[in-house]
């Protein structure tokens, strides 16, 4: 697993990120920073759509994209919608342990028994529409998938500060990603 970077005072927090909104968003959230009043959003976060996380963050802070895996490669236009409209200059990619993205064929039987109790549908076609999108949706290892997404993103929106993060479900905090 890539090295994950302990946010534990202002100083911890790189350079590059210190004194930006990507900075700010470790302060609200590691550092209890008091939350600031923001009358527009000054940063993008990317996150996984699993309920175990919650940050700490001031109201019209930042836009929230929650998707499996923090997997923003199908919501590339609301990024860009962020960034043109929305004005932010700022990402933070998050991904977090214990991710259910991660290994999903493990998944399998229990996503066709789900789909076929909760919706009716039968087996054939539970199985036909894991088979199609679990391959999508598979992030393998989840720093590994933040850090391989950050350089995709960066490579899309070059003049864009993004940031790779890990929630560790475990102590409910955000660490920086090492990159090197």
């Amino acid at each position: 697993m890539s090295k994950l970077i302990s946010i534990l005072s202002k100083e911890d927090i790189l350079p590059e990120y210190r004194d930006n909104p990507i900075g700010q968003l470790l302060e609200f959230h590691n550092l209890n920073k008091p939350l600031e009043s923001y009358k527009s959003a000054k940063l993008l976060i990317g996150m996984c759509m699993d309920n175990r996380k919650h940050l700490h963050v001031p109201d019209n802070f930042a836009f929230i994209i929650r998707t499996g895996g923090a997997n923003l490669r199908y919501s590339e236009f609301k990024v860009s919608y962020a960034i043109s409209v929305g004005g932010v200059r700022h990402i933070a990619l998050i991904g977090h342990s214990n991710c259910g993205m991660v290994n999903l064929i493990a998944r399998k039987e229990q996503f066709i028994n789900g789909m076929v109790e909760a919706t009716g549908w039968d087996r054939d076609q539970a199985e036909d529409h894991f088979l199609h999108f679990a391959p999508m949706f598979e992030i393998g290892n989840e720093t590994d998938f933040i850090l391989s997404e950050t350089k995709r993103l960066r490579l899309r929106y070059p003049k864009i500060v993004i940031a790779p993060m890990h929630y560790l479900v475990e102590d409910n905090k955000l660490y920086l990603i090492d990159e090197d």
